[in-house]
């Protein structure tokens, strides 16, 4: 085969080949990445929402304990015990 031949060759199938293979690749690591992040972003929403469920039980603890100071009515022990006895939300 003559090396013209081969060069030719190279050109019109090698690169097209090479030129694929490598789409390819890069194809599925951009797909791997979206994967990740999807899995990343879901994880991160999950968290949130414990986070958020967290703090709304703190501020209905702080609420209690605001109405118990302030509330002149009753003695503070008297309303901690009633509270030991409520079931917790």
């Amino acid at each position: 085969m003559p090396s013209s031949m081969l060069i030719f060759f190279m050109i019109v199938v090698g690169i097209p080949v090479i030129a694929g293979v490598l789409g390819d690749i890069y194809k599925r690591q951009l797909k791997f990445k979206e994967r990740q992040l999807e899995l990343l972003g879901n994880r991160t929403a999950e968290s949130a929402a414990q986070y958020a469920a967290h703090t709304e039980r703190l501020e209905q603890r702080v609420r209690v304990l605001e109405r118990i100071v302030t509330d002149k009515g009753l003695t503070i022990s008297d309303e901690i015990e009633k509270l030991r006895d409520r079931p917790l939300n």
